[in-house]
């Protein structure tokens, strides 16, 4: 009689079973505290992986922005219509030249007829040609422009910037009408946070340019007493330290881009904004009427 199989012991598993190589503790740990079930769970684990030291600040940072990001759209971040910067197709050369350099961007909205009415994009550099060509029309300049719906989300916008090399996009809305416009870098901002630029204050410099107009650029960061020092004026300094705190308490609301105001003998006009904060002011001195001239008798 052949002798029977002997009994399987209960830590004995079936050859086709994988092992299970965590540890004891591992497994105790997992089945207390299972894995996060939402985004505010796995936004508060990499929180903790942080304080651990598993992960950098600026790691954390950019995963929290892609989680995030993946719940905005484009109508969430746009520069909305209204503060818009255009072109008009029909505005003579000197006049887009000094408008190219006042906003300072690089590429630039054209309008035909009414601001509704994109035709297309022009690069800023693509004008200079037409200070060797001036016979040059400005229609041959124009690039194709890129229309988006508000609710497109930003996932698929930066998948379909970066496939298509393009950088800036006009956001309409449910009716066909420009509701705004965003960029490559509004988008990039959302993960990655400020992109600093050229303009940007760094390692302690003044924020505060001279723009090719005679005016000045200054930054919504730069402190009341660097902007009283420059311009020689004498705004509050006793209830804010910024003068994009001043300027926004003067408006009585948080800055939109497009906004102008005085304080005081200056004229800020917000030229840039990012997360509710001014970037970017021009400031001018508006200039003062003439008095009337004394009537003969």
């Amino acid at each position: 009689m052949s002798e029977p199989h002997p009994g399987r012991t209960p830590r004995e598993r079936p050859a086709s079973t994988p092992a299970d190589k965590r540890s004891l503790f591992q497994r105790l740990v997992e089945f207390v505290a299972p894995g996060p079930d939402s985004r505010d769970e796995l936004i508060e684990s990499l929180a903790a992986a942080e304080d651990r030291e598993l992960i950098a600040p600026e790691s954390r940072m950019m995963l929290e922005g892609v989680i995030r990001m993946a719940d905005l759209t484009a109508g969430d971040v746009m520069v909305a219509a209204p503060y818009m910067d255009q072109l008009d197709i029909d505005a003579p050369y000197e006049e887009l030249l000094r408008a190219v350099i006042t906003a300072a961007h690089s590429r630039f909205p054209v309008f035909e007829g009414q601001r509704q009415n994109v035709i297309g994009i022009l690069l800023a550099k693509d004008l200079l040609k037409m200070q060797r060509s001036p016979e040059m029309n400005v229609r041959a300049l124009l690039r194709p422009a890129v229309f988006v719906p508000e609710s497109k989300g930003l996932n698929e916008l930066l998948r379909d910037f970066r496939a298509n090399r393009n950088h800036l996009a006009i956001v309409i809305d449910e009716f066909g009408n420009t509701a705004g416009l965003i960029t490559i870098e509004d988008v990039l901002e959302e993960i990655v946070g400020e992109i600093e630029d050229e303009f940007d204050d760094k390692d302690g410099e003044s924020g505060i340019y001279t723009l090719a107009d005679g005016s000045q650029r200054v930054a919504g960061d730069t402190s009341i007493e660097a902007v009283n020092a420059a311009f020689g004026v004498a705004l509050p300094t006793a209830d804010f330290e910024t003068i994009g705190g001043l300027v926004a308490h003067e408006l009585g609301h948080v800055p939109r881009r497009g906004e102008t105001t005085l304080v005081g003998p200056l004229q800020f006009h917000v030229m840039l904004t990012r997360g509710g904060a001014v970037r970017w002011f021009k400031v001018t001195r508006p200039a003062r009427p003439s008095p009337n001239p004394a009537k003969s008798v």
